[in-house]
């Protein structure tokens, strides 16, 4: 039989909840069959498709998809200065469609390739946030009664709510934050959660890398009463070495990732035995072949996967996380944000989530597609998030 070639790689933007997403679409000598990839870098998506287009592209037509692991050690190195989060994003799509496309031509799903499930569904965890202590618990209450029992509890998003501080006169417009009230409102938000929604319920807090490092370890030990499930993102990446001051003083478990890029980053948390859960976002380390080595490393190390799940992850996306999930023997928990009804009509063939795990089809290869008719009425807007733009009271520039 003539093997597969790629004959074409075609870069999908749309935006049905608001949010950028970058698709991919791998196109072959049989007309047939094709494969879909997440590539999602929302703040610089017309980067990622401009690598995509202009490199990868050009660089892999005519290859056989068989061969994914050359084609992505070949592809990682082609621009020498590699592990950045663009061209890892870019890859990525490629990657997860090669993936799709191997378990299309085999007749299976993705798990059934990767060894076969080890559970039927996979925990999802999904996000309660609100201006006050009672909003918050309002909507862990929500959660719980549709069958969630993972809730990671926010208050005023990231970095907190109704603070009040004294800024310089000409102070830059940003988010602004406090880290010694927003610390002091999270205490108070979990203590009154423990004693109204109980111990049974699984609760978890991001902190997004918003304190420095010394206050980090003064919060992680205040939170450790109330035995949270995480406690993720506690530093930003350039603070890594800390993670083991943490460890020293508190024994609430972390978990780290979502801004790693290379394995040099990931690799001193995990063999130092400093983080119990991973949380990279899977098209930022490259896609499903790095994910698959990367869950490997940490089951070997007694760490559990926690894959990134936001909006800022297509469905696609989602969907290489599940076929992970449910074949990985170190899995821990799933970050779960939900899909609209335009997400599910422009991406058919979605996961779907149940009492609280989220499931997989029994389609082959990734088991998800894309209407790009219907993505193309939701175009992508070239906005920078404010979010983004974060500030501490005296208006210094700090880690978002």
């Amino acid at each position: 039989m003539e093997k597969l070639k790629i004959r074409n790689i075609k870069t999908i933007l749309t935006a049905p909840e608001g949010i950028n997403l970058v698709v991919v679409k791998v196109e072959t000598t049989d007309p047939e069959i094709y494969g879909v990839g997440c590539a999602t870098f929302t703040q610089r998506y017309l980067t990622v498709q401009n690598a995509i287009e202009q490199y990868i592209k050009p660089m892999l037509i005519g290859k056989e998809v068989n061969n994914i692991n050359d084609i992505w050690h070949s592809s990682i190195v082609s621009s020498y200065w590699r592990n950045g989060p663009v061209l890892n994003n870019a890859l990525s799509g490629v990657d997860m469609a090669l993936w799709d496309i191997k378990g299309k031509m085999a007749g299976m799903p993705l798990y059934e390739l990767f060894g076969g499930k080890v559970r039927e569904g996979a925990a999802v965890y999904r996000h309660a946030d609100g201006s006050s202590i009672a909003e918050v618990e309002e909507n862990v209450h929500a959660y719980m009664e549709q069958g969630y029992r993972y809730i990671r509890c926010q208050m005023g998003t990231y970095g907190g709510t109704g603070q009040s501080f004294v800024s310089p006169d000409g102070a830059p417009a940003g988010v602004y934050y406090d880290p010694k009230a927003y610390m002091k409102s999270i205490v108070d938000l979990f203590a009154h959660l423990r004693s109204t929604v109980g111990w049974e319920i699984e609760l978890l807090h991001d902190i997004h890398e918003r304190l420095a490092p010394i206050d980090a370890v003064n919060f992680a030990k205040k939170l450790e009463p109330y035995q949270l499930f995480f406690l993720e993102d506690a530093l930003p990446p350039e603070q890594l070495e800390w993670f083991r001051m943490i460890r020293q003083h508190s024994t609430i478990p972390l978990a780290m990732g979502e801004l790693f890029n290379n394995p040099n980053e990931w690799m001193p948390l995990i063999t130092g035995r400093l983080i119990d859960y991973i949380r990279v976002h899977i098209s930022q380390i490259g896609g499903i072949t790095p994910a698959r080595k990367l869950t490997a490393l940490c089951d070997s190390f007694g760490v559990r996967t926690a894959w990134h799940g936001p909006g800022d992850t297509s469905p696609v996306g989602h969907a290489a996380h599940v076929h992970l999930d449910v074949s990985s023997i170190n899995f821990g928990i799933q970050e779960w944000n939900g899909f609209n009804d335009a997400i599910q009509e422009v991406f058919p063939g979605c996961p779907e989530v149940r009492n609280g795990y989220v499931y997989p089809n029994d389609k082959p290869g990734l088991g998800i597609d894309i209407d790009e008719k219907l993505a193309a009425k939701f175009p992508c807007e070239n906005i920078l998030p404010a979010w983004t733009n974060a500030r501490l009271p005296d208006g210094t520039p700090t880690t978002p």
